[in-house]
């Protein structure tokens, strides 16, 4: 990771600077496989009845690195750890080529097994809820709760047509503009009118270091995925969350997949999609919050 900013994406030194307190890590999984992730584990040297782990999963256009500001808010309190998804980061791709929920899940499995976490509470963002949503539904037991901010619903229950077309949409931007392209023309419509330039440089950062391949794989997930299916089976305990001002994830869409979940829709005044990244504090507390009512 270069602390050098180039004149084309300014990084936000500051939130570089403390991202380096969370080195980018390997677990390794079956067949010769590995999942990349970071981690904040301030209360390392407590006892062993402290606090749940915490698992953070990203949206499409970003990575593990993206929650840094949930490290330093809730590392001394618990073990908080955030995955680069399978084709992020180092983390070894999935196999399909179009890949359904089911395979992210598993692989979110295998890695929980690898850091021997029994039980946790599960956070999914956009993207990151699809396969969330999917791990609750097949693998209850580990979870003591489970938080969608910005849920994707996925395209799986649309016609064929919408789904097509939503999928090649993103897959013909992606081969016309590449990791920071994307970055520049996307990355704005991840936030509110009032974010701040640090979170705009800083998803930019994140959409910028995107791979490509394992873009293009979480594409056809989106296509092919029905969270709202997935939730429909798990009968634990979810809050879903999403800003006022998301234009990807609407408040609107959301509340359907609150009522899904039978659950009440919070919303986060003045916040776009990018919610935890642009209005860290009041991200933060919705987590903590949560992660205390579920017993943790």
């Amino acid at each position: 990771m270069s602390a050098v900013p180039s004149a084309h994406d300014t990084q936000p030194a500051a939130l570089e600077a403390r991202l380096a307190r969370y080195p980018a890590q390997q677990s390794s999984l079956a067949a010769q496989r590995v999942l990349s992730y970071r981690e904040a584990d301030c209360a390392a040297d407590r006892a062993e009845d402290r606090a749940l782990p915490l698992v953070l999963l990203h949206g499409i256009g970003s990575g593990a690195a993206s929650w840094v500001q949930q490290f330093d808010a809730l590392g001394d309190s618990r073990r908080v750890l955030a995955w680069d998804a399978p084709g992020y980061g180092a983390s070894t791709p999935v196999a399909a080529a179009s890949p359904v929920a089911r395979d992210y899940a598993e692989v979110l499995k295998e890695w929980l097994d690898a850091q021997r976490i029994e039980r946790c509470v599960l956070v999914g963002h956009s993207l990151g809820a699809i396969v969330a949503g999917a791990f609750a539904a097949a693998q209850p037991g580990y979870l003591a709760g489970l938080l969608l901010l910005s849920p994707a619903g996925g395209y799986g229950a649309a016609a064929a047509d919408v789904r097509d077309s939503k999928r090649d949409q993103r897959l013909a931007m992606l081969n016309e503009l590449g990791p920071q392209g994307l970055a520049d023309k996307r990355s704005g419509n991840m936030l509110s009118a009032q974010a701040s330039d640090e979170a705009r440089a800083w998803v930019r950062w994140n959409m910028s270091r995107v791979i490509p391949h394992g873009y293009a794989q979480a594409t056809h997930l989106l296509a092919n995925a029905d969270l709202a299916a997935d939730l429909a089976r798990y009968e634990g305990r979810i809050c879903v969350a999403v800003g006022a001002e998301d234009r990807i994830t609407t408040p609107e869409a959301c509340e359907r997949i609150a009522q899904v979940a039978r659950t009440r829709l919070q919303i986060v005044p003045g916040a776009g999609h990018a919610g935890y990244i642009e209005a860290p504090a009041a991200y933060t507390a919705i987590i903590d919050t949560f992660c205390r009512a579920s017993g943790t």
